[in-house]
């Protein structure tokens, strides 16, 4: 009877002490749900290509279905055949080799299902070039026939096509990451357990079956690309003078770029270089005195959505044939010239800066040509080149100069690049443009000579002293800071530059156009507008401004008399009132209607020279993108589990059955 009750007690000890240790183990390692899922899951940092939408179909990339997609990792090889559904990890200098082969191999593609990209540190020396976009970008909107000519040889066209499983563009620490992961897959040939990779890019429009803009602005599963140019004149138009309006000379850039992954488009020289030479070449003329009294004004503008049809162009020569409030004090009647900075982040060495001057006509760009080969000599150096582009390229490369010229044939425009007939940038719409792929030294220089051509156009034919040229200079150590703010993301817009005029959402800047938020407006809710937007805006308002008279007053309730604005309102809630001609103008198709929280895809109207070409881009709306790794358990191990658990349960009934008999036939003893 003893020896019965010590070993009854000793199991129940056991039990106890097994289970209380257990116990005390699993909430000591895991204090909630997120502990417990950090430890089963590894979330992976990345850049989608997203789904994309145009009036006749789909581009770029989304989930076939509803559902998530998880498959096990595996490094692409070249020869490789997949046994099963399989997420391929590949390296950059194989992107093209592996979407080349899903392309026409029919079996092997059936077994991707997605796609994950290495990035890495300077893999532009290690490539030849990487383009996704087509070798004539936009030919569409050229005003002539391209033939089979190509501005970009490297391109691959990749970007403008539809694929129905996810791709993701991993980060450095990401990279590794899977790189370790596959790499236990491959080892694991005969193991039980396997790696795999769960997308969750489950677009709206895949789940509404929206397939085309028309419907999923209809069904609202999506919105229109677009965003805010920025406009600004200087001296300010003031609007009430009785002064006669003077001509315009009318220099652009373009501040939006795109790349195959939608958060990874920074556009270093295709077209932010440009950008940042036109800031530099405000700034320079802003510190000039006399401006007011020469015989041409100045105008500036940046627009976004340009390397998507040209949205922001087209939408400001249409805002000045509607006259309205957005670029009120312009009359495009008046646009005697227009200059264009492209891509000048490519100079050939720091003392070997050479630009290629690209014009609509002769005869009608003369004056602007003379200007700038003035402005060169003036600078009295050898390190700048200024050459017209040669005379057997079929016209203008892709630009917003093409927007005017379809416009108005006659336009007077020159765009000044750092290519003649092929672009210079192997890694043009890409996100390798980055900025170890430009040099900084060539958009000084680029800026330098447009900085004076601009003075001597303004100045009309007029004898300009060498004294008043020589005060012209771009300062370089602003052009640096520019670079880094906009290009990088240290110390990216967190920078002490941009910090001076607003509060960004994030300090990695990302150059994608995004969609049009809200209701189009020529004084927006600043929550809609992007951070590099806002930026343009508020730098051009405060380089092109005159001091206000009401410096005691309130920002911006204050600034209400003609012409006053409000500048660094964001930093400190207080702002400062000046005198500014400077104006947000919404960018999106001009083939859209906006009408009480919807949009509308209005008929061709044949007066709109480019709106028969517009394909009326759209981004599809999600809920969430998320890409995670986490281990999993073979199937049929799971079934050997499934049956070895219901061994021990029948085995366990049978113990506990012995057991109970064993203790009550003891008792009964007792």
């Amino acid at each position: 009877m003893d020896n019965s009750k010590l070993f009854v007690f000793l199991l129940c000890l056991i039990a106890q002490f097994c289970f209380s240790f257990s116990v005390s183990d699993q909430v000591n390692s895991f204090q909630s749900v997120p502990d417990l899922e950090k430890s089963m899951y590894i979330a992976i940092d990345g850049y989608p290509c997203v789904r994309l939408l145009n009036l006749s179909g789909e581009i770029g990339c989304s989930n076939p279905g509803r559902a998530n997609i998880v498959a096990p990792v595996a490094r692409f090889k070249i020869a490789n055949k997949l046994a099963e559904p399989s997420a391929l990890l590949v390296s950059m200098d194989q992107f093209e080799d592996l979407f080349a082969r899903l392309s026409n191999d029919a079996d092997f593609s059936m077994h991707v299902v997605g796609v994950l990209v290495e990035s890495g540190s300077q893999l532009q020396n290690s490539l030849k070039g990487f383009s996704p976009d087509r070798k004539f970008p936009q030919a569409e909107f050229a005003s002539y026939k391209s033939g089979n000519f190509e501005w970009n040889p490297t391109g691959s066209g990749l970007m403008w096509k539809a694929y129905n499983f996810p791709v993701f563009l991993l980060s450095n620490s990401s990279t590794l990451a899977l790189q370790e992961v596959a790499l236990r897959n491959e080892k694991r040939t005969k193991s039980y357990t396997v790696d795999v990779a769960d997308f969750d890019l489950v677009m709206q429009t895949t789940k509404s079956g929206t397939r085309d803009s028309e419907s999923c602005l209809r069904e609202q599963t999506c919105l229109p690309l677009g965003g805010y140019s920025v406009w600004s004149a200087l001296p300010p138009i003031i609007t009430s003078s009785s002064k006669k309006a003077k001509p315009t000379i009318l220099t652009v850039a373009s501040m939006d770029a795109t790349s195959f992954f939608r958060d990874k488009s920074v556009g270093a020289d295709s077209p932010i270089s440009g950008l940042i030479s036109l800031l530099a070449v405000v700034d320079s003329l802003s510190r000039v005195d006399g401006l007011g009294d020469l015989d041409k004004q100045l105008v500036f503008a940046v627009f976004t959505g340009e390397a998507w049809g040209y949205l922001g162009s087209r939408r400001f020569l249409l805002e000045l044939d509607q006259h309205s409030d957005a670029v009120s004090g312009l009359d495009l009647a008046l646009i005697e010239k227009v200059l264009e900075i492209g891509s000048v982040g490519k100079g050939s060495a720091p003392d070997d800066n050479t630009f290629f001057a690209h014009s609509t006509r002769e005869s009608a760009t003369s004056g602007t040509l003379n200007a700038l080969k003035d402005a060169l000599g003036s600078l009295k150096t050898q390190s700048i080149k200024i050459s017209r582009a040669s005379k057997s390229n079929p016209g203008l490369p892709p630009s917003s100069l093409m927007t005017f010229l379809k416009k108005n044939p006659e336009t007077s425009g020159v765009v000044l690049e750092d290519f003649d007939a092929v672009f210079t940038n192997k890694f043009y719409h890409s996100h390798l443009d980055d900025l170890s792929n430009i040099n900084s030294s060539a958009i000084v220089a680029a800026a330098s000579v447009v900085a004076r051509s601009l003075y001597i156009l303004a100045s009309d034919k007029k004898e300009i002293s060498n004294s008043v040229l020589n005060s012209i200079n771009i300062n370089a150590s602003l052009v640096e800071e520019l670079v880094g703010c906009l290009l990088s993301c240290e110390p990216g817009l967190t920078c002490e530059l941009v910090n001076r005029y607003i509060a960004p959402s994030t300090s990695c800047p990302n150059n994608y156009v995004g969609v049009v938020l809200g209701e189009p407006s020529s004084q927006p809710y600043l929550g809609n507008v992007g951070d590099v937007s806002r930026f343009v805006w508020n730098f051009l308002a405060d380089k092109t401004a005159i001091p206000s008279k009401n410096v005691s007053s309130a920002c911006p309730k204050g600034c209400s008399g003609n012409g006053e604005m409000c500048v660094k309102a964001e930093t400190d809630g207080k702002g400062v009132c000046v005198i500014s001609t400077t104006r947000y103008v919404p960018a999106y198709s001009t083939r859209l209607k906006y009408d009480t929280d919807t949009w509308e895809v209005l008929p061709h109207n044949s007066s709109d020279t480019m709106g028969e070409a517009d394909p009326v881009w759209t981004e599809s709306n999600w809920d969430t993108i998320r890409l995670r790794v986490y281990t999993v358990q073979d199937s049929r191990y799971d079934h050997l589990i499934l049956l070895l658990g219901i061994t021990i349960t029948l085995l366990s009934y049978i113990i506990i059955v012995i057991s109970k008999a064993f203790i009550t036939k003891a008792l009964k003893r007792d």
